[in-house]
């Protein structure tokens, strides 16, 4: 497998396999960056780690989209949801970074937590529903059979896989 064109490439399709292999290494790779962005101080209040998930999920953008676009493009799909569920996502990233929307609830003897709006919050659900039907595009639901208009049937060209 060409991790490189993986995660640096948007022609062509990838199988489902392929695109969990991408995804399980994307999520090591966030979980990395973020225990090295904690262990620098971006984590240590809700406001910080709200500018460290940010620079993670910047960090990841590309490579992520890389292996979206080619499942979408598996199914035959240009990936105009996976565009807008990306943009939303950053969006939210950026929102929570910035702290709009957010406060701060004392649940007692000093402690604080934040706690999001509730346009904040429906948002966040909003987002979460969207994810969810796209883990089902990109993950669970077959591709295309045979050639499509973005290249041949991954699981019939083993090397393309």
């Amino acid at each position: 497998m060409d991790f490189k064109a993986l995660f640096s490439t948007t022609s062509g399709r990838i199988s489902r396999k392929t695109w969990w292999i991408g995804v399980v290494l994307l999520v090591i790779a966030g979980a990395v960056l973020s225990a090295i962005l904690g262990a620098i101080g971006l984590g240590a209040t809700a406001t910080s780690a709200g500018w460290g998930s940010l620079i993670v999920a910047l960090l990841l953008l590309y490579p992520g989209y890389c292996i979206g676009i080619k499942r979408r493009q598996d199914r035959g799909n240009n990936g105009l949801d996976l565009k807008i569920l990306y943009g939303l996502t950053l969006l939210s990233a950026l929102i929570q970074a910035l702290g709009i929307g957010i406060t701060a609830t004392d649940v007692g003897n000093g402690v604080l937590i934040p706690t999001p709006a509730g346009w904040l919050m429906a948002f966040m659900v909003v987002l979460g529903i969207f994810g969810i039907y796209m883990l089902v595009q990109l993950g669970f639901l077959k591709g295309t059979p045979g050639a499509n208009a973005y290249g041949a049937d991954p699981v019939d060209s083993p090397a393309l896989a």
